[in-house]
């Protein structure tokens, strides 16, 4: 039990961003031990089953009976090359947008990304001629991932990412790459995905055009975290955002700073807040980053 007990205190003691991986990968190591199980158990299709009940349906009919899938999909993966791909996506922009962001911020975006690639899924199954006569299922963070990764590149369109053999790249161009790629496939085997990917596109830059005027769309379903009291989330604040701290806001989180680390990275942050990321010099966004990193 002592593992068990750590692994505990670890996730309690993490990060939201990282509580957020966690719960993806949660999932999908237990889709893979039940699938594990029906294989040995002499019942392979086992696992089909159980998908039926976390995946999002496209049928309204099944959906009424099966509600809870409007979330369960955004934190299930199936398929190891997807949440490979999901995770690291999210960890290097939500670590980001964590930068500019709040940890309350970043999971309602999360949610919000995903509850608007669940209603597009719906809607284009239901109302799209290419897709009469024909029942589809959603799953995966994909959407909840893209409406981050869309916020960061217009909150941070400047900052770069270095990757591997190309070197440092704008997110900006990482992010249009992204959104090309899911519009292109639209017209593919997973049309009905690309569909929730451009819901989970259109909440992270609605969001982010937002918050750049000073409205955080996110403050109602902070409201409803508060009072199911979720002290993970009062509590601990990682960074201001572009807006102006509200009453419901609380001090960011700068365990592991100086004081005058502190003092650094508030006027950054002041300067972000007035002015946008762009408005840095390279050296500011060299220290944003450093500092950042330190912040537990």
């Amino acid at each position: 039990m002592g593992v068990i007990d750590d692994m505990r205190t670890g996730y309690r003691q993490s990060s939201m961003l990282m509580k957020i991986v966690w719960i993806n990968i949660g999932v999908f190591v237990a889709l893979r031990l039940l699938a594990i199980v029906g294989v040995f158990s002499g019942n392979p299709s086992l696992i089909n089953t159980i998908l039926l009940w976390v995946e999002l349906p496209s049928s309204p009919a099944v959906l009424v009976t099966r509600p809870w899938t409007l979330i369960s999909y955004m934190f299930a993966q199936y398929d190891l090359l997807h949440i490979v791909f999901n995770m690291l996506w999210l960890y290097w922009f939500g670590t980001m947008f964590r930068m500019v962001g709040t940890s309350r911020q970043l999971l309602v975006l999360y949610l919000y990304g995903g509850i608007a690639g669940a209603v597009l899924f719906l809607a284009g199954y239901n109302a799209l001629p290419v897709f009469s006569h024909t029942d589809g299922w959603l799953i995966g963070s994909s959407a909840s991932v893209i409406a981050i990764v869309t916020a960061v590149a217009i909150l941070m369109p400047d900052f770069k990412m270095h990757l591997f053999l190309i070197g440092a790249v704008a997110v900006k161009w990482i992010a249009i790459a992204t959104i090309v790629l899911v519009l292109i496939g639209v017209t593919g085997s997973n049309a009905g995905g690309e569909i929730a990917h451009i819901g989970g596109i259109l909440t992270g830059a609605f969001f982010a055009t937002r918050l750049k005027k000073g409205q955080d769309i996110t403050m109602p379903a902070s409201r409803i975290l508060d009072r199911m009291k979720m002290p993970d989330l009062r509590a601990r604040q990682d960074r201001p955002a572009h807006s102006a701290r509200s009453a419901q806001q609380t001090e960011p989180a700068t365990g592991g700073l100086s004081p005058e680390e502190r003092r650094e990275l508030d006027t950054i942050l002041d300067k972000i807040k007035k002015s946008g990321y762009s408005a840095l010099t390279p050296a500011e966004r060299d220290r944003l980053f450093n500092v950042s990193r330190k912040i537990k």
